[in-house]
């Protein structure tokens, strides 16, 4: 069966990896147009490596991009972490179709930032699927899902790099198996049930000091580590990571600081205490907490988010 990978970053290089591991026939991969000054993309040099054809077009509507896909002779497409739109002329080239991982249990969660939103709205369980796209966004009929639990110690990141990356290359394995036995569903979504998020952005994320700990926590660990979710101290911006919750609450006003280490620093919420391992401070890098404490001059009573 003759292969075509799209996709991008670690996720799609995985994906790569794992179906050249097993001896399929990649015929060619399509990943994003590289970035003036910026490195090149994980999925383009895991192909590179290999000697597989590499295409980066900046628009599937392009006749010539489909003249050029044609000409693979493909008889199946896995995407793997595309935010490109791929139109429907373009996804029926090849002979049994394309396939999409995407990163929540459909209908539920379409769109760009489909981990974070589960988490800062405090659900308790999310997945993947993987479906046969169309010209809707996350609206094609699908093949297989997979549960994952969400722990309230997840973060954006380890729910993803611990659960919802390694299995989804499983289930792109298993799907594309799936497709070759034909023996591949076509579930149709119920639309009624869908539910559509836009991106996670900067502005969406201020933390509101006077919510509930929980609401804050979510808020903090789902953003964690992009966009990162941010309060505000002396007027300046600050991002907040590696925190966790403490149910302790301290007769004190919501935002003020508790607690100052060499490690971290503790704020007040209504009903409890968020304890932050690290912080960004606007324009600078990552920093421990206890260090940007000291250096800006943050001492107990302190409040943050007060402009």
């Amino acid at each position: 069966m003759r292969i075509i990978v799209n996709g991008q970053q670690a996720f799609g290089k995985a994906v790569l990896e794992a179906l050249c591991g097993r001896g399929e026939d990649v015929v060619g991969v399509y990943c994003a147009p590289d970035k003036e000054g910026g490195r090149p993309d994980p999925l383009k040099e895991c192909a590179q490596e290999r000697g597989i054809p590499i295409f980066q077009p900046r628009s599937f509507r392009r006749p010539e991009v489909h003249e050029e896909m044609a000409a693979l002779a493909p008889d199946l497409c896995v995407m793997a972490y595309v935010t490109l739109f791929v139109p429907e002329s373009v996804l029926a080239i090849p002979t049994l179709g394309s396939i999409q991982y995407h990163p929540s249990l459909l209908p539920r969660h379409r769109g760009p930032s489909s981990i974070n939103w589960p988490i800062i709205w405090g659900e308790s369980t999310t997945g993947l699927s993987i479906f046969w796209p169309d010209e809707g966004l996350d609206e094609g009929p699908v093949l297989l899902q997979r549960t994952v639990e969400i722990d309230d110690s997840h973060t954006l990141g380890s729910l993803y790099f611990d659960h919802l990356f390694p299995m989804g290359v499983d289930a792109m394995l298993e799907s594309v198996d799936r497709v070759r036995d034909g023996a591949a569903p076509r579930r149709g979504q119920d639309h009624a049930a869908a539910t559509y998020e836009g991106w996670c952005r900067h502005e969406l994320v201020k933390v509101n000091w006077h919510m509930p700990l929980q609401t804050t926590w979510n808020l903090v660990r789902g953003s964690d580590p992009a966009p990162g979710a941010w309060t505000t101290f002396e007027g300046a911006v600050l991002k907040l990571h590696d925190a966790r919750k403490v149910a302790e609450a301290k007769s004190v006003q919501p935002g003020e600081v508790t607690a100052v280490d060499e490690e971290s620093i503790t704020v007040a919420a209504p009903d409890g205490q968020l304890r932050v391992g690290r912080v960004r401070p606007a324009g600078e890098r990552k920093t421990g907490a206890g260090e940007w404490a000291s250096r800006a001059g943050v001492r107990v009573g302190a409040r943050f988010g007060t402009d």
